[in-house]
């Protein structure tokens, strides 16, 4: 019975030594977009994908001027 109660204690500890960690590894984020950019900051891109993004990027018009400049670069 010893043996029992020593493996189940073992066991009990082992879980919270876990759960303990896991927590330590936890982060709340205030809005989705700080939750996104810290995803983004932890993944790489696969360069295949990179490459079809730069192309794709490489296609776009340039920005429209807004407004102001507009104006004032007549």
């Amino acid at each position: 019975k010893m043996k029992q109660e020593s493996k189940q204690h073992s066991r009990e500890q082992e879980q919270l030594t876990n759960a303990s960690s896991q927590q330590t590894n936890e982060r709340e984020f205030a809005t989705a977009e700080e939750l996104l950019r810290h995803d983004a900051e932890q993944t790489q891109v696969p360069p295949v994908i990179a490459e079809r993004l730069t192309k794709s990027i490489q296609d776009l018009p340039p920005p429209s001027r807004t407004w102001w400049e507009r104006l004032l670069k007549r």
